[in-house]
């Protein structure tokens, strides 16, 4: 079950919802528990047997740690169990059939018989609550949170619907607090009711608008330069605008079951480096990979050498993350190798003036990324490289012309107008106090409620979009 589905809008929502504020306060976190369960078995109930079998793992090992003392040897021991579990699960289902293929295409090319094994499928959001779990065992461990009392409010938490499938990466420290208490009223909701609904706006009618764009270059044989370039500032866009509507819709259900999760995304276009791009975009996952790679394996403390090591090997293993092919790897190392260079350079990622240069060739190197990230193998990847830097054939191709229309075109540009406008009024902190006669709260809703109907009514006539992230 997706957000951007009609079973989800029509059924699944009205219904958790109601029974959610039927139920006195100190029996929701069950509420929400068989909820989730229920919006995850919608997809396979197979393989809700392994989200709970995680969860418990995870929650005897929280028990383990705490039981033998923080910093203990034995504490060691079991944290050490716990990842070791967690990321042996992960590897199964995320890289078996990678690391089967890498080996077969060598002994093929060796003259050996290729190994064979049963294609494994990877089970929806795995990445997600396999990271939070983590975070959770090593918390108790450092002593950052104590375990929790109750069994369910720990499941709760690791089933929490709103993120379950992509994010953004919660810790238990950040809402163990809201489990005990959180409040419900009628402002909170609308406000999440307000974020839910630019959420699917975004998706629905600026994402999944933008993306015949961006698959029918990827999909040409042999783009020209135009194509490829228009091919990636739609899937520059696409993607931004998909994830964070999810992680805007995450947001809002999360206020509206009285929850207040941290921001994913923060104008991450409008950034003048790789290191400050790495604070706006994604920063669940930054903060996690800087929490707990980047800093145990030693961060800045060990010398320069050290240092950029440390960078090199947290986004190697941030692309792996997202997928088990090299072309993440790769994406991975043009991150960390620029992460390296600006620290060599000095460069600052919280500039306090804008310098439009800066900016572009940041933008430039996002996008560059972003070929890798979206490309089937690295083979197709500098294909389209060559395509874009070849600077031959200025025009549209005429077997792409055929599959975009104009109006795909006129919502990317609009999706950049949004971009730009948003970053500015982020990075020069526009405000729009002049209009204090009309209150914004009054605004916004009055503006999106149009908006949104028309994206349901995009959704309704059109084929069932699933969000890019549930990939990764």
């Amino acid at each position: 079950m997706v957000f951007s589905s009609n079973i989800f809008l029509f059924l699944f929502l009205p219904a958790f919802l109601g029974l959610y504020y039927l139920t006195p306060f100190r029996h929701r976190s069950w509420v929400i528990l068989l909820g989730s369960y229920a919006f995850y078995a919608w997809w396979r109930v197979d393989f809700l047997l392994l989200f709970v079998a995680v969860t418990l793992w995870n929650y005897v090992i929280g028990l383990g740690i705490h039981h033998s003392g923080i910093g203990t040897a034995r504490a060691r021991k079991w944290v050490a169990v716990g990842i070791a579990g967690d990321l042996a699960t992960l590897g199964y289902f995320k890289y078996a059939n990678f690391g089967v293929d890498s080996l077969n295409s060598l002994f093929v090319s060796l003259g050996y018989q290729p190994l064979e094994l049963a294609h494994i499928i990877l089970p929806i959001g795995i990445s997600f609550y396999i990271f939070q779990a983590i975070s959770y065992v090593v918390d108790v461990y450092r002593g950052d949170t104590e375990p929790t009392r109750r069994f369910v409010d720990f499941a709760a938490f690791i089933a929490l619907f709103p993120q379950l499938i992509a994010g953004p990466v919660l810790r238990y420290k950040d809402l163990a607090d809201q489990f005990a208490y959180r409040t419900h009223t009628l402002e909170k909701f609308g406000e999440g009711a307000i974020r839910f609904m630019q959420g699917f706006i975004k998706k629905v009618f600026i994402a999944d608008s933008i993306a015949p764009l961006a698959d029918s270059a990827f999909a040409l044989s042999d783009p020209s330069t135009a194509d490829a370039w228009l091919g990636i500032l739609a899937y520059t866009a696409q993607l931004y605008f998909d994830f964070s509507g999810y992680s805007d819709m995450a947001i809002g259900l999360g206020l509206m079951m009285g929850f207040r999760f941290i921001e994913n995304f923060n104008q991450p276009y409008i950034s003048q480096s790789i290191t400050e791009f790495w604070r706006r975009w994604h920063i669940s996952l930054s903060s996690w990979l800087r929490d707990y790679l980047y800093i145990p394996l030693g961060g800045n403390r060990g010398g320069v050498f050290s240092t950029y090591r440390n960078l090199l090997l947290t986004m190697l293993l941030g692309g792996l993350w997202h997928g088990a092919n090299w072309t993440f790897l790769l994406w991975g190392a043009w991150h960390g190798g620029l992460l390296a260079i600006e620290r060599a350079l000095g460069v600052s990622g919280a500039p306090r003036s804008f310098r439009v240069s800066r900016w572009l060739m940041t933008f430039l190197f996002v996008m560059i990324g972003w070929v890798t990230f979206r490309a089937s193998t690295i083979g197709s990847a500098f294909e389209f490289y060559g395509a874009m830097f070849s600077f031959s054939g200025f025009e549209l191709s005429s077997v792409y012309l055929k599959d975009i229309r104009g109006l795909n075109v006129a919502i990317l540009a609009l999706a950049y107008l949004i971009v730009v406008v948003m970053g500015m009024r982020d990075r020069f902190s526009w405000s729009l106090n002049g209009v204090r006669s009309t209150p914004l709260r009054v605004v916004l809703p009055t503006l999106l409620l149009p908006v949104f109907l028309m994206a349901v009514l995009k959704l309704s006539a059109e084929s069932f979009s699933p969000f890019l992230y549930f990939q990764f």
